[in-house]
């Protein structure tokens, strides 16, 4: 019922017992009245049953706060269920995702909240594979929770996240049940940003999009960013860290820049996979970002801040044809089971405070111009909050600016002391 909610489609509980009538489920029920557990198939042994399911359904999105009913029986949605319905996830996930996420939630930990949504329930654990999954856990960058039981989807699903940022090799039925596991997280890492921004937290935000990219990638957030080009194994960073030429080897962009035969002498690789890097490194987002504040100089105590932020892509148009300029912003991601279409976070903050002050979710293929609104602080004085800049599909591109801003006295302040002293005067008369 929950996106039926968030819709408008059902505003009461009578609305859901009428939507329930035009499904199959009240054709079956009076089919086969045992298998539903009515007492009879009269029209008011099925108008108590509907009630009956309506209302526990009903209650129970209502406390996982997905939405909120009236005495009356009206049914209006709340925020985590507008989250759950927009990224089609159930509710008993956004419900855990917000009881899980705190302001000082890291990686680790959006990472196994991410695990144990409702939706790697139905993965299958085959005869024997609680062996294989005990031996891979052994290995895994992070250790298990000390309530993890090897029987359990959720567990499955945490060991095979962590094996693809490893790399791990697997078996065809574990390959094949992380490649469910990679298809779902996107949404689900997405809804987890929203609940976090709707607490106001950045250091978890910024967190649980890093998750995004090292999903993308299959690769950890603290790995080198050069490994996420293809073909390139611990040697070709090693001897790329090694190079003494006029700029250091720190980032893909450095790889383009190399003149041929240097770059040919770190890679040694074969004209295919040399292909594979090409497109890979061509493919790697190179934009520009410029910010204007609206009138800086006017910003005061509570009153809300525009900013324009505008992205461009580093791109010669007039060499590129219309077939290669719609396939801008497509991602390279050979460990990723789905095509996948860059997106950005941009995102407005005060690192200090660890306060999120607005997120926008953006996509980009030349050129984007994006509003970005904001509160400005309660007090008065000199701020440096911070511009991000992140992608949700590649590591070492995320950029973030420094935005200085003046907030001064609010008006609003000044006329209530101005009215609070006419009131004393008046008294006084």
């Amino acid at each position: 019922f929950n996106s039926e909610i968030v819709t408008k489609t059902i505003g009461s509980m009578q609305d859901a017992v009428d939507y329930v009538t035009w499904t199959f489920l009240y054709r079956r029920l009076t089919k086969n009245p045992n298998y539903y557990n009515l007492q009879g198939t009269s029209n008011v042994h099925l108008s108590e049953h509907l009630s009956e399911m309506v209302e526990t359904v009903l209650g129970d999105l209502e406390e996982s706060k997905c939405c909120q009913m009236t005495d009356e029986g009206d049914v209006s949605p709340l925020n985590l269920g507008m989250i759950a319905a927009y990224y089609y996830i159930q509710y008993t996930t956004i419900e855990l995702i917000a009881s899980s996420v705190t302001a000082k939630t890291k990686t680790r930990g959006v990472m196994e909240i991410l695990s144990a949504s409702s939706e790697f329930a139905s993965l299958p654990i085959r005869h024997g594979e609680e062996k294989a999954l005990r031996i891979l856990s052994r290995n895994v960058t992070h250790k298990l929770p000390q309530s993890a039981q090897f029987h359990d989807s959720n567990t499955k699903a945490l060991v095979l996240l962590q094996c693809h940022f490893s790399r791990t090799a697997l078996s065809t039925d574990l390959r094949n049940d992380q490649k469910m596991i990679l298809g779902e997280s996107l949404p689900l890492i997405q809804a987890v940003v929203d609940v976090i921004s709707s607490n106001g937290w950045l250091k978890p935000a910024l967190a649980a999009m890093e998750l995004s990219q090292m999903i993308v990638q299959g690769l950890w957030n603290k790995d080198h960013v050069l490994k996420q080009i293809p073909h390139f194994t611990k040697d070709i960073i090693d001897r790329c860290d090694a190079y003494e030429g006029e700029e250091p080897i720190e980032s893909v962009f450095d790889i383009l820049t190399l003149d041929d035969d240097v770059r040919n002498n770190l890679l040694r690789l074969p004209d295919d996979k040399m292909a594979d890097v090409a497109v890979f490194c061509n493919n790697y987002p190179n934009v520009d970002i410029s910010f204007e504040v609206q009138d800086a100089d006017e910003v005061t105590a509570g009153d809300p801040v525009t900013m324009l932020v505008k992205l461009e892509r580093e791109i010669d148009e007039e060499e590129m044809d219309e077939e290669e300029i719609s396939q801008l912003g497509v991602v390279s991601a050979p460990l990723f089971p789905k095509e996948k279409r860059e997106g950005w976070w941009i995102v407005v903050g005060d690192t200090k405070t660890n306060t999120l002050l607005s997120l926008k979710r953006i996509s980009l293929q030349t050129t984007q111009k994006v509003t970005v609104e904001f509160l400005a602080p309660e007090e008065a004085g000199d701020y440096d909050l911070t511009l991000f800049c992140m992608s949700d599909s590649y590591l070492g591109c995320d950029q973030e600016y420094s935005i200085p801003l003046s907030v001064a006295v609010g008006e609003s302040d000044d006329d209530d002391d101005d009215d609070d002293e006419s009131d004393v005067e008046s008294d006084a008369q």
